[in-house]
């Protein structure tokens, strides 16, 4: 792993251990996976409340402080703005301490973005489209897995995977290495608005 920013608070510490866990569990299975939602969940909680899960999830003692629960997966091929919205719209039970969300990317060097956002010349949103679908047959392009997570305090901690270098030693870590993933997680413990009804509460 290559750590990227700051860090050292015991909050953020737990939660890097769980971006670690999950964006390893996640690469177990391949490349070209749906994006995947975890909630964490304190172990010592899970420990006293749910034994029996806490064994399945492998969560036998405290030698890392926040579980990862799998959600499931969200639907394939989401941009941003869809998965912000679906995103928006979940509640979490209040035994859960934070989140993570495991994502694969097409990106693009800012240089090269920039040039494609100019020769496509469109609004901004129109722009975002084609240069989403140009970024797909690019040879600039980079092909990633992006694990971001949040807790409930505001601690942030996020890991990047590239396929071309495709091993665990060569694994980008840091706080703030997928700052709009996530400031998008974090709209999942923001209150929900009075007259929601269609809000998803997650089971842990």
């Amino acid at each position: 792993m290559h750590p990227v920013g700051p860090e050292g608070s015991l909050s953020t510490e737990a939660l890097s251990r769980a971006v670690i866990e999950i964006e390893r569990h996640v690469s177990s299975g391949g490349w070209d996976q749906p994006a995947q939602l975890f909630a964490l969940v304190p172990t010592a909680e899970l420990l006293r409340a749910e034994p029996q899960l806490a064994a399945e999830l492998g969560a036998e003692d405290m030698s890392q402080p926040l579980t990862p629960v799998a959600q499931g997966d969200l639907p394939d091929g989401m941009d941003d703005e869809h998965l912000a919205d679906a995103l928006a719209r979940i509640e979490w039970p209040d035994r859960v301490s934070g989140c993570a969300l495991a994502v694969e990317r097409i990106v693009l060097p800012a240089a090269a973005e920039a040039g494609l956002a100019a020769e496509a010349g469109l609004p901004d949103d129109s722009a975002d489209i084609e240069i989403a679908r140009l970024a797909g047959s690019d040879p600039r392009r980079h092909e990633v897995r992006m694990v971001a997570a949040v807790l409930r305090d505001g601690d942030r901690f996020g890991a990047v995977r590239l396929r071309t270098h495709d091993e665990d030693s060569a694994v980008l870590t840091g706080t703030d290495l997928v700052p709009t993933l996530c400031e998008v997680l974090s709209l999942t413990f923001e209150p929900a608005a009075d007259g929601k009804g269609d809000d998803e509460e997650k089971q842990v």
